[in-house]
């Protein structure tokens, strides 16, 4: 894994229930601001249930996709953790 990947992860596993960052606050936070498509990469990739990748949406507001059950099914868990915007 590379020390970006190590990066996202950690930015992502922290998170909170409830609430969410777009790819690019995540890249951001990674320190490589233009990696947003990466960041999105790493997500649509990622299947470990401790880096909540549902939490990262898309920075127009939409959810944007989820590997794990689609768009409804990331939209649903984001509902159900109290995120409302």
């Amino acid at each position: 894994m590379t020390e970006f990947q190590q990066k996202v992860y950690e930015v992502v596993r922290g998170i909170k229930k409830g609430s969410v960052m777009t790819y690019k606050e995540v890249a951001i936070a990674a320190g490589h601001p233009n990696a947003f498509r990466a960041v999105g990469s790493l997500m649509k990739q990622n299947y470990d249930r401790e880096i909540p990748c549902h939490r990262v949406i898309r920075s127009d507001d939409k959810v944007g996709e989820y590997n794990r059950g689609g768009s409804e099914r990331k939209a649903e868990m984001l509902r159900e953790e109290g995120f409302r915007r």
